[in-house]
């Protein structure tokens, strides 16, 4: 008696193909995204400023008045943090414009 051996899978050199072929991906794309690390924070930076910016406004339409500092933003819950994500520290001038402290 013939035994049909009817199984469908991989052999060890296609597996050892498909896992050269992710590794060459990877050390493509892991340098890039290094390279580019102090792009993204900065833009991250930026972001995080308009939506400070959005802050200040949303604090004026609620209390008519501009805030008094950075501190009170986030005193009063309109911020969680008065750091950007690269670790700037952003301050409040007296007409309610969000800047970087360089």
């Amino acid at each position: 008696m013939k035994k049909v051996l009817d199984e469908r899978g991989f052999t060890l050199i296609e597996m050892l193909i498909v896992l050269l072929v992710i590794s060459i991906l990877l050390i493509i794309t892991i340098p890039n995204i290094t390279k580019h690390q102090s792009t993204i924070h900065t833009r991250g930076c930026e972001a995080f400023v308009k939506m400070a910016q959005a802050q200040v406004q949303a604090y004026e339409i609620d209390n008519a008045k501009l805030p008094g500092s950075i501190d009170e933003l986030e005193s009063q819950g309109y911020l969680k943090q008065t750091t950007c994500p690269n670790g700037d520290e952003i301050s409040l001038d007296k007409k309610g414009k969000i800047t970087i402290v360089e």
